[in-house]
C-alpha cells in the first residue's frame, strides 16, 4: 500500500499540515524539521502528485539553471548541488550552459517567457542586473556571483575581495615577499577577477608589498595556468609565491614548475581557489580557498523557491553572502592531508 501524508507525519512526528507544507513547498519550514521529513519521505517511499499539485497551482515544477561552464570542476560541482537542492523540494532543473557569451545569456533568459519554467538560477558572466531583470519579465531570478543584484533579483555570492586578500595574507606570512596574481580577465563584466585582485592587492599591501606581476588569462581553466606560469618564471625576478584565481589555473602552473625543475613549495609557493577535488589529490596537494558551494545553492534554490511561491511579495533584492575558508595544504607549507 502506498504511503501517505499521515504515515510520513507519524514517522517524523510532525504534522500533517508540516509534511504537505515540506513537499510542496508551501511554507518555510525549519531545517531540522525539513531534514526529519524528508528522511521519512525517503524511507517510506512516500511519492507525492507533484503534477497534479502543479497544475492546481499555476506552475510547471520546473526550474531553470544557467550556468557559464558545465566541463569546469568548479561549476560541474555547483550544478550538482543546486540539482539536489532542488530536488529536496520537489522542483526539476533544466540545466544549460552559455560559455559567458552575452547573446547565449540573453537567450536564454528571454525564451524563459510564457512559463516553461517557474523561475531561474543564473550565473552571468556578461549580462548587467539591470538587463536580466528586463529580459526576464518578472520571471523570478536569483542571481550567482559578483553582479550587484537590481530590483527583485536575489543574489548569492561570495565575498571575493576579502577571499583573496586572506590568500594574500598566508602567501605573506610564509615570508614570501615577490608574490605574483594569475587570473586577470578584462574582457569579462561579471567582476569576479576585479574583486579577487582587489583583494590580492590588500592583502599585500598591508605587509608593505606590491604585486611582482599580475598576468591577464583567458579563461580560467589549465593551459592558460601553464601559459602564465612560463611567462612568469621568464621575468628576471621571477616569483617566489603566486596566487592563481583558480585551482585550475594553479594546476596549469603547477605542472609548469615541475618542467622547470622547481620544488613547490621550496623554490615557489603555490595557492588557487575553489577547492576542487582534482587539487586535493595533486601532488604536493592545493592550497585553496574554498567556497561554501553547498551554502550557496541551498540559499539560491530556497530564495527562488521563496520568490515562485510569493512570499516575499516586492520585497527588495536581498545580497546574501556565503562564508568561504582557507584551506592550507603542502603546495605552501601545509603538512600531508588525507585524501
Amino acid at each position: 500500500m502506498a504511503a501517505r501524508l499521515k504515515d510520513v507525519a507519524v514517522l517524523a512526528g510532525v504534522s500533517v499540515r508540516t509534511v504537505s507544507n515540506v513537499v510542496s513547498n508551501a511554507a518555510a519550514v525549519a531545517p531540522a524539521t525539513r531534514a526529519r521529513v524528508m528522511a521519512a519521505v525517503e524511507e517510506l517511499g512516500y511519492r507525492p502528485n507533484l503534477a497534479a499539485r502543479n497544475l492546481r497551482q499555476g506552475r510547471t515544477g520546473l526550474i531553470g539553471v544557467v550556468v557559464p561552464e558545465i566541463h569546469s570542476p568548479y561549476f560541474g560541482a555547483l550544478a550538482g548541488l543546486l540539482i539536489d537542492a532542488a530536488q529536496e523540494r520537489g522542483w526539476t532543473v533544466l540545466l544549460d550552459r552559455t560559455g559567458g557569451r552575452p547573446v547565449l545569456e540573453r537567450r536564454l533568459l528571454d525564451g524563459s517567457e510564457g512559463h516553461r519554467v517557474d523561475g531561474m538560477i543564473v550565473s552571468p558572466w556578461s549580462t548587467p542586473p539591470a538587463e536580466l531583470a528586463s529580459l526576464a519579465r518578472g520571471l523570478p531570478l536569483v542571481v550567482l556571483g559578483e553582479l550587484d543584484p537590481h530590483g527583485t533579483i536575489d543574489h548569492v555570492a561570495l565575498d571575493n575581495v576579502e577571499a583573496a586578500r586572506a590568500a594574500a595574507r598566508h602567501l605573506t606570512s610564509l615570508g614570501r615577499r615577490r608574490i605574483a596574481a594569475v587570473g586577470l580577465q578584462p574582457r569579462l563584466r561579471h567582476g569576479t577577477a576585479e574583486q579577487r585582485a582587489e583583494g590580492f592587492r590588500q592583502g599585500l599591501g598591508e605587509a608593505g608589498l606590491t604585486p611582482a606581476a599580475e598576468v591577464e588569462v583567458a579563461d580560467l581553466h589549465r593551459s592558460e595556468g601553464a601559459r602564465a606560469m612560463r611567462a612568469l618564471l621568464r621575468l628576471p625576478e621571477p616569483p617566489d609565491a603566486v596566487f592563481c584565481f583558480s585551482d585550475e589555473l594553479a594546476l596549469g602552473a603547477l605542472r609548469v614548475t615541475a618542467e622547470h625543475g622547481l620544488r613547490v613549495p621550496g623554490d615557489v609557493a603555490l595557492m588557487g581557489f575553489d577547492d576542487i577535488e582534482d587539487g586535493r589529490f595533486a601532488s604536493p596537494s592545493l592550497t585553496t580557498v574554498a567556497p561554501d558551494a553547498e551554502q550557496i545553492a541551498e540559499r539560491a534554490v530556497q530564495c527562488l523557491s521563496e520568490r515562485v511561491l510569493g512570499r516575499l511579495g516586492t520585497l527588495p533584492a536581498r545580497r546574501i553572502v556565503v562564508p568561504h575558508r582557507l584551506v592550507v595544504r603542502e603546495s605552501t607549507g601545509g603538512a600531508l592531508s588525507p585524501v
